[in-house]
């Protein structure tokens, strides 16, 4: 490999200027949003399920705030330290077991494992961390099953393929209500335990988990032939302080993949997950105050596959990019929903340059702001002076 493509693959390490400068964007950003009853909070702002090398990112987290009711967008990789970072909730300095008091709700775009990874944590550790204060169960929703296995990615011109093992046959597809069951039998010794020698409440009392229905769409034969047919928004959530609507958008071949729009009285938040340019989501987009999108810098992936590039390395290549949104298109999305605020988060490589990330502006009129752990954005009008 040439090596003018190493820093794209393994990044840069930040300097200490360069440190210094987002720890205050990220400290003014707070301070700011502190006057507003609506706040998206970004937890963790890296995608793709990798340790990036010399990036300070965790992965794909975000949380709504209004008032004091917390909502989380997806739980990857260290979720939990994140929420406890941004004091979302209660804070006792002394035993540090408090926090989670004032989480509502938890909502999975997509069952990919950087989507999900610190899921059940925040269940596990939240235990102990203020999740038995809750005044009512934590109300989780996320996609349900399949149905349909996914088809083998083949090359151009390729007609047989050997089929892989299947992992876990008699439920191959499992939704969000079968993977968290899966995940209670996975920690029953440590379950069985708390409850038994600790006298732990019931975890099973303090979450009600869900699958979404999906509504009856026109045009829609199976995941693997319409995997997203026009569709309008619907409904899957509502309580005294949010109203959460989805759509399918286009994450094949995995199915169902969702994007959520959190209105409050304050404003609308939207939340991509992983999407390629998506109508859907144009269309649940329409007009919010802040659209949290994903994306992914090009330039990383031609150097994942340098020159001379073979056909199956084209063909991985493409596959790569077609459920997945690149700067230069991000941008765009964002233009044409009418958005006022384009977030950058779920970035990959969690390390790409910020002058890459830059360019998204370049196709959009409104307010650019590259995402980075722990920063607060408020959201429509400030809390009125007591």
């Amino acid at each position: 490999m040439a090596g003018a493509g190493i820093p794209l693959l393994l990044g840069m390490p930040a300097t200490a200027a360069e440190v210094e400068q987002r720890t205050q964007a990220v400290a003014a950003s707070r301070r700011k949003a502190q006057d507003h009853d609506t706040r998206l909070v970004l937890l963790g702002t890296a995608g793709g399920p990798v340790w990036w090398p010399n990036c300070d990112r965790e992965g794909i987290s975000s949380a709504v705030v209004v008032g004091d009711a917390v909502y989380i967008v997806d739980c990857g990789d260290g979720v939990g330290k994140r929420y406890k970072q941004a004091e979302l909730g209660p804070i006792n300095r002394v035993s540090g077991m408090t926090g989670m008091e004032n989480l509502r709700g938890i909502f999975l775009t997509h069952l990919h494992s950087d989507h999900t990874i610190d899921y059940f944590n925040l269940f596990l550790y939240g235990w102990y961390d203020g999740l038995t204060g809750i005044k009512q169960p934590v109300q989780v929703y996320g996609p349900g099953r399949r149905g349909q296995m996914e088809p083998i990615f083949k090359l151009p011109g390729q007609t047989t393929v050997e089929e892989p093992r299947i992992e876990n046959p008699e439920n191959p597809t499992p939704g969000t209500v079968d993977m968290t069951n899966y995940l209670y039998q996975a920690f029953a010794v440590d379950i069985n335990d708390r409850l038994r020698d600790a006298h732990r409440p019931d975890l099973r009392k303090l979450v009600e988990v869900h699958d979404i229905v999906i509504p009856q769409v026109s045009g829609f034969k199976t995941p693997n032939e319409t995997p997203v047919p026009k569709m309008e928004p619907f409904k899957i959530f509502e309580d005294d302080r949010v109203r959460v609507t989805a759509t399918l958008v286009n994450h094949f071949p995995i199915w169902p993949a969702f994007a959520f729009r959190f209105d409050t009285d304050d404003g609308s938040i939207v939340f991509s997950g992983d999407t390629s340019p998506c109508e859907n989501l144009v269309r649940l987009a329409k007009h919010a105050d802040v659209l949290v999108h994903e994306v992914i810098d090009t330039s990383w992936v031609d150097a994942l596959f340098p020159p001379p590039v073979g056909e199956k390395e084209a063909a991985f290549k493409a596959h790569l990019l077609s459920s997945h949104t690149s700067i230069d298109d991000v941008g765009k999305v964002a233009e044409a929903a009418g958005a006022k605020t384009l977030v950058l988060s779920h970035i990959a490589p969690g390390h790409a340059p910020r002058a890459n990330l830059a360019r998204a502006q370049r196709n959009f009129s409104g307010q650019l702001i590259i995402g980075e752990d722990l920063m607060q954005i408020g959201v429509g009008r400030k809390r009125s002076a007591a």
